[in-house]
């Protein structure tokens, strides 16, 4: 007879995880990470609060890399009054030995009044507590780093969850404002979330976050791919009037010239468009519209010629931008 197969391990996310007996987070996004272990803990101890009023789960985190022999045996050994207790070791990646051998230990013969959350980033370290883990039906609850193709759906949800309202342009412009730590993006959308009521629109968006580096040079290289030269042209001179470092304003005109590029070639390509989010898709072709093979062409070596000038190579990194931005807009529409 073939051998029997074991069953897939039950897999979850960290905004849907449901407290379980062993629970396994792995993933090196680092914020998911902490949400999930959060959650079970509440969890863990609104069951204790359901099943008898006033009751108090102890919770008790152990790092895998400092663990003392014998600690976990001690902490899920029964206790007098049969209390609930929810354990965490974190830090799988990094265990030592007298953790590895302790968690195989427990593992063979679990306690009844304990849940049990372990995470672990990435690596192969541990395998065989991993093995063990999975063979003793853990939850796994994955928090795989989100691509930055990504994180526009990130920001949504957080919004979706605190079940408030944001327009899809104020989530492009908050990605494009606070950038791609997954970090600053929530710590954004939960002040927007505290600070404001009904739907979030992109001037509340830039009421709050306008002044960064970051949104300043997406907005220079919206006005300039538009053709909006003056405006472009103003938005630099308050930049740089202002202290900005032009090399992130440079980048921002390349960046968005790049994606332009990349859509307008991907036609009959498949793959193309890998690594870039439906959003940035729809809006890179409704920018090239008015735009020629030439004239992006063009527009992208005015922008490498100013990314070398700012970065060392001329004189005056205020002219160098400020003439890129002219040959941007003026490149619109030439053949």
């Amino acid at each position: 007879m073939p051998p029997a197969r074991r069953s897939a391990q039950p897999t979850t996310t960290w905004d849907r995880v449901e407290l379980a007996p062993l629970v396994l987070v792995r993933g090196k996004e680092g914020l998911l990470v902490e949400r999930a272990v959060a959650s079970l803990a509440r969890q863990a101890r609104a069951r204790a609060q359901e099943a008898e009023p006033g009751a108090v789960v102890e919770v008790t985190r152990l790092e895998a890399a400092q663990y003392q022999q014998g600690r976990l045996a001690v902490l899920a050994s029964p206790s007098l009054f049969a209390e609930p207790r929810h354990l965490e070791i974190t830090g799988l990646e990094a265990l030592n030995d007298a953790c590895a051998t302790d968690l195989l230990a427990y593992l063979s013969d679990p306690a009844p009044d304990v849940t049990l959350v372990l995470t672990h980033a990435s690596g192969v370290r541990g395998k065989k507590v991993l093995e063990a883990v999975q063979a003793a039906g853990a939850v796994l609850v994955q928090c795989d780093e989100i691509p930055d193709r990504e994180k526009a759906g990130f920001v949504s949800g957080e919004f979706a969850r605190a079940r408030l309202r944001i327009a899809a342009d104020a989530v492009v412009a908050l990605v494009q404002a606070v950038g791609s730590d997954l970090r600053e993006l929530a710590a954004a959308a939960a002040q927007l979330i505290s600070d404001t009521t009904g739907t979030v629109g992109v001037d509340v968006v830039d009421r709050y976050y306008g002044g960064r580096v970051e949104a300043t040079g997406f907005r220079v290289a919206d006005a300039a791919v538009a053709g909006h030269e003056g405006e472009a042209l103003a938005l630099v001179r308050h930049s740089m009037a202002s202290g900005t470092d032009p090399v992130p304003l440079v980048a921002a005109i390349a960046l968005k010239l790049r994606t332009m590029a990349k859509v307008a070639g991907s036609s009959n390509r498949p793959g193309a468009l890998s690594g870039l989010a439906p959003w940035q898709i729809d809006r890179a072709r409704k920018e090239l519209r008015g735009w020629t093979p030439e004239g992006l062409a063009s527009a992208i070596l005015a922008v490498a010629a100013a990314d070398a000038e700012v970065k060392g190579e001329g004189r005056s990194a205020s002219f160098a931008i400020e003439r890129a931005v002219r040959r941007v807009a003026q490149a619109r529409g030439t053949r």
